[in-house]
This record gives C-alpha cells, sequence and structure tokens, in this order.
C-alpha cells in the first residue's frame, strides 16, 4: 500500500481523536488523523509525523496524519485503515479460491470471508501500533467493536468455519501482539476464549517507510494453517 503525497511535519497538539495540530512549512495547520485510539505515548509535541494529502475536493482538512516517529524506536504507521489495505494486498497474492472484503457475519461485518478448496474461513483484522519493550499490544483503548467481533468468531468456529484474528504490526522489529490486559481486561479475555475455541492468532509483521506499508513476513499461526 503506498500513498501518494507525503510531507513531514512535527507534532503539536491533538485537541480531539479526529484532528491534530501540526506544523508544516513554517505554519500551523489541522490535519485528519487517520487512528481514534489514544497514541498518547506517539503523538507527543515536537514529534516528527508523516502527512498524507489525498487531494479530494471538498474535504475540511487537506491532510491526513498517517505516521509518526517514535523516539529510540523508529518509523509507525497509525493509519487505522492501511491494515485492511495491506491484507487485502496479501491476501490476492495467495491464490485463494474467494476472498471478500466487508462480509456480514452474525451481527457483524467482519473483515474477510475467504474460500478456499473445501474451507470457509473468516478473518478479522487489527492494526498495532503500541509497543512496550519489544512487545506489541492491542488495543490501546477499549474497544466493544473489537470483543464483538471475537465472539462473532468463537461462534464461526462451532459452525464449522475456520477462524482468524490477524494483528498487522504497523512498526518494524515487533514479531508478537499480546492483549494490553490492564488497558481492556474483556478484550483479553475474550481472545483466550477464540483462542480456546480454535481461533487462529496471526502476527503480520510489515516493512513501514513514510509513504508505504507492506506485508513482510507471517509469525505465530500461519495462514497455512487456514487454507
Amino acid at each position: 500500500m503506498k500513498y501518494k503525497d507525503i510531507y513531514e511535519a512535527k507534532f503539536i497538539s491533538r485537541p480531539n481523536r479526529f484532528i491534530a495540530n501540526v506544523e508544516i512549512n513554517g505554519k500551523v495547520e489541522t490535519v485528519h488523523v487517520k487512528n481514534t485510539g489514544r497514541c498518547k505515548e506517539l503523538l507527543i509535541p515536537g514529534a516528527t509525523v508523516y502527512l498524507d494529502k489525498p487531494g479530494t475536493a471538498g474535504r475540511k482538512t487537506e491532510y491526513d496524519l498517517v505516521a509518526v516517529y517514535k523516539k529510540n524506536f523508529g518509523l509507525i504507521n497509525i493509519d487505522s485503515q492501511a491494515p485492511n489495505k495491506v491484507v487485502k494486498e496479501w491476501l490476492e497474492k495467495k491464490g485463494l479460491d474467494y476472498v471478500k472484503a466487508e462480509y456480514s457475519y452474525g451481527d457483524s461485518r467482519i473483515d474477510f470471508y475467504i474460500e478456499n478448496a473445501d474451507k470457509k474461513i473468516l478473518m478479522e483484522v487489527k492494526g498495532c501500533t503500541l509497543e512496550y519493550d519489544g512487545i506489541g499490544y492491542f488495543p490501546d483503548a477499549p474497544t466493544t467493536r473489537g470483543i464483538k467481533h471475537l465472539h462473532e468468531l468463537t461462534r464461526a468456529r462451532t459452525l464449522g468455519y475456520e477462524a482468524a484474528i490477524a494483528f498487522v504490526i504497523q512498526m518494524e522489529g515487533i514479531r508478537e501482539v499480546r492483549a494490553e490486559k490492564e488497558i481492556h481486561p474483556d478484550f483479553y479475555a475474550a481472545l483466550e476464549e477464540a483462542k480456546a475455541a480454535g481461533v487462529k492468532v496471526l502476527f503480520l509483521t510489515c516493512k513501514v517507510e513514510k509513504d508505504s506499508l507492506t506485508i513482510a513476513e507471517e509469525n505465530g499461526d500461519k495462514i497455512e494453517s487456514l487454507i
């Protein structure tokens, strides 16, 4: 996945979860933040950030904030739409029989429905931007939607589906993602229940550049265990 037009800026503040103030080309600009999570350990005053300029007519903001440089760590993509895009690109290269995004299942929309040979597979995608001591964590804010999706995957296993949650690790050097129990203990419990039911957990590492994000390799469970 590649962005069209990337600019470097300095982060100033985040008045709410949708917008941020940054300094670009010597002036202060209000930009859209493409991540409604907290990102409080990333979006700190003075941090170097990267903005995409999509050029969409009628927008209130000219730029989207899509990545940030974390001191003593490196570049982190925080675009919450990027994980689904890179997983779609990755799945399309696998030669699967059928892949459908945004699949209605139960009371949810699951990110991907896949058919391959005689298997029916449901896959939910989560982006990981939170890191402590070389380990990735999810979520960085409570997510009732994430719990709902895990429950749907768990129920699907009882009906004969293969199921997986794929964590797209939006930074380099991290190969594992754990549930952030202190931030959302109910998500931790739902993930443990899902794993016990046979839901696979994929860790998808990425090549992260200021203007692109690409899946590099799989860790943990592999998609081959599903297909």
